[in-house]
């Protein structure tokens, strides 16, 4: 498979541009999902902030989860990052989603936080979600954590880095 570059574009449910990431590596996709790297990015938030992620990440987006994996390397300890998301879609732009707010971090030792849960409470009222929004959401956040309780990929060191090394590979095939 080819790696190309393409951008990914974050919105929030109103439509409101959330964040773009630029020129991220997509390394492999089938018809369930999307495995991208992204190794110090620019990064754009809605607002016009810009900054570069600091380290090398494998993100998986999916076609079927309501949820997006963020695998960071640092070191030598993988940290797991994860938006609840509406599925991917892809065009001339980019690959794009709709964030819903609700976060769920995975330390190293297996430690796992359910983050912004206000900010989603907020924007239940604030962007109008519909009841189904509000059931998928949950639905899929519970599918999420039993993901991470069973350490299916990519919650094992074991994939991502098999991931990164491919790409470090196929990155060094390109410059020769």
């Amino acid at each position: 498979m080819s790696m190309e570059n393409i951008d990914i574009i974050s919105y929030k449910h109103d439509g409101e541009l959330h964040r773009v990431w630029r020129d991220v590596v997509k390394i492999y996709e089938n018809d369930d999902k999307i495995i991208i790297i992204n190794n110090e990015v620019e990064v754009i938030d809605g607002d016009g902030w810009r900054w570069k992620t600091r380290e090398p990440a494998v993100c998986y987006f999916f076609k079927e989860y309501w949820f997006n994996i963020i695998c960071m390397i640092r070191k030598d300890k993988i940290f797991y990052y994860c938006n609840l998301s509406s599925p991917y879609v892809t065009d001339y732009e980019g690959l794009k989603y709709i964030d819903y707010d609700l976060d769920v971090k995975v330390f190293p030792d297996g430690e796992v936080l359910i983050l912004d849960r206000d900010e989603y409470d907020f924007n239940i009222k604030n962007l109008h979600y519909s009841k189904k929004i509000t059931t998928i959401i949950e639905r899929n956040l519970n599918i999420l954590i039993d993901m991470i309780d069973k350490r299916q990929d990519p919650f094992n060191n074991e994939s991502v880095i098999k991931w990164y090394n491919y790409y470090k590979r196929k990155m060094n095939e390109n410059k020769r």
